[in-house]
């Protein structure tokens, strides 16, 4: 099978020739540039075969576009810090204007990707890393987008109209020049930073937007839920082939979310406990133990998130052994 028909067998419930697998991570100081990024994942890539080939933006690239300033933080997740932020005060959210999406950071972004598709095979989906509009309120305002939030809240949905607006379009675009579709990241749909009624209200009407105006151009869209303490039960009705989350580290299992989304769960590695401080054998472990949950049915094995950089390479490969091993 190829690397599409694998995912798209089990999408269908079936068993595929061996269950999917994906793995994805920063590449800072690369990622700065088109070529630099789009070196490093072909490289990351033709090194290891994934399934699929999640392009990772720098950073914060997004409130980039729109001015903030960042410098590499030099961590083991290859992010960024922020110099400066757009967003200082509370009239500073109607400011905001949508985006030129060929121009700038955006274009840069989309240069990327155009590089990517020209050397990735059809029959290897290429995604592309977009964020939820509220995650970039956030990157924009940094911490003092929860107190806007709560009391500037038509302020910031002229923000989020301006935010979406851009992000749609840039997702598009994405698609028009060859991605298969997006890597939808989520960050703040956890009960530690929002209520229910904050993210509804603020996140996921904006999140719909942006998946209902993708569903007639994306062949397939990969949902991150990123944090602890998710609100899985919202979000597990999004229109989404996928969904990953830190299942190693916060509810629900791959199993029980098995119960309740009828696509993909996307997890069973843990980045950090296991794919940087752990051992093959460790790995191997974590691949069977998810074997054992799902039967290797609807399942894709990936990280909770972005690899850490520093990761042996032997345990990558070691996930991808043990794929073919319990397939």
């Amino acid at each position: 099978m190829t690397h599409l028909e694998r995912i798209f067998t089990a999408l269908d419930g079936k068993y595929p020739d061996q269950v999917p697998i994906a793995l994805w991570r920063h590449f800072p100081i690369a990622d700065q540039t088109a070529e630099g990024l789009s070196r490093a994942t072909l490289n990351f890539q033709k090194q290891f075969g994934f399934d699929l080939v999640k392009v990772t933006p720098a950073a914060g690239y997004m409130a980039e576009a729109w001015g903030a300033r960042l410098t590499p933080k030099n961590n083991d997740e290859g992010t960024r810090d922020y110099l400066t932020r757009v967003i200082n005060s509370e009239k500073d959210w109607r400011s905001l204007k949508k985006l030129e999406v060929t121009q700038g950071i955006l274009g840069r972004e989309l240069q990327a990707l155009h590089l990517i598709r020209q050397e990735i095979q059809t029959d290897t989906p290429v995604l592309q890393t977009i964020f939820s509009p509220l995650g970039t309120v956030r990157n924009l305002a940094g911490d003092r987008f929860l107190e806007d939030l709560r009391t500037h809240p038509n302020d910031l949905h002229v923000a989020l109209d301006m935010i979406t607006q851009t992000t749609i379009g840039f997702a598009k675009k994405n698609i028009e020049i060859g991605a298969d579709g997006v890597f939808f990241a989520v960050q703040l749909a956890s009960y530690d930073i929002l209520t229910e009624a904050e993210y509804r209200t603020f996140g996921a009407v904006y999140d719909w937007h942006v998946l209902d105006a993708l569903k007639d151009h994306a062949q397939l869209i990969l949902l991150h839920v990123h944090g602890l303490n998710i609100m899985f039960d919202l979000l597990k009705e999004y229109p989404v082939h996928m969904i990953n989350w830190h299942d190693r580290r916060t509810a629900p299992s791959l199993a029980e979310a098995q119960k309740h989304f009828k696509g993909i769960v996307a997890g069973g590695l843990n980045e950090w406990d296991v794919l940087q401080k752990g051992t093959p054998e460790a790995v191997r472990a974590q691949v069977k133990e998810t074997f054992d949950q799902t039967k290797g049915l609807r399942v894709m094995i990936a990280p909770g998130c972005v690899v850490p950089i520093d990761a042996p390479e032997e345990n990558i490969k070691a996930a991808s052994r043990a794929v073919r091993e319990f397939s």
